[in-house]
């Protein structure tokens, strides 16, 4: 018999992460009068953390620094933006189209150890990298144990 570790929040984070999903889908919906002729554009990211820092990388290539929109309010990072489909060539000229194209949001809770005034984004070769800075109570300190004599010598105690 296998055994199963278990985790109490599991559920509840499989339901949060759906209810992102589903609001997410929503907010898409309702800028993106084209969607049924395009198929979504969805971004992926990769989240790590760091003693001092939260690091989100989004696959955003072929757009332009002035077609993104980050924020950060109320502990919510959004991200919003667009990649235009170039009509350059007749449409009847294609065999396929399978890039993604149209506006994207994306929403990330934050948690209450980001510095809002740390915020950082730089874009190179198509990633947008965002580096969200902890406060300084937030990040781990190193506690130094000091080693001194013991309290009781020869029997006596140590004043």
């Amino acid at each position: 018999m296998a055994m199963t570790r278990w985790d109490p929040f599991r559920d509840v984070l499989a339901l949060q992460n759906r209810m992102n999903s589903l609001f997410q889908e929503y907010n898409r919906a309702q800028g993106e009068g084209d969607a049924l002729t395009t198929a979504a554009f969805v971004p992926p990211v990769d989240i790590y953390e760091d003693e001092h820092k939260i690091v989100l990388k989004l696959e955003v290539p072929g757009m332009q620094e002035s077609d993104l929109d980050i924020q950060l309010e109320n502990n919510v990072l959004t991200v919003k933006g667009e990649r235009k489909f170039e009509k350059e060539e007749k449409e009847e000229n294609f065999h396929r189209i399978e890039r993604r194209y149209g506006s994207f949001y994306r929403s990330f809770t934050v948690p209450n150890t980001v510095n809002p005034e740390g915020v950082k984004a730089s874009y190179d070769a198509g990633v947008l990298k965002l580096e969200l800075e902890k406060r300084p109570e937030a990040k781990p300190k190193q506690i130094k144990v000091q080693v001194g004599k013991s309290q009781i010598e020869g029997g006596k105690k140590a004043a």
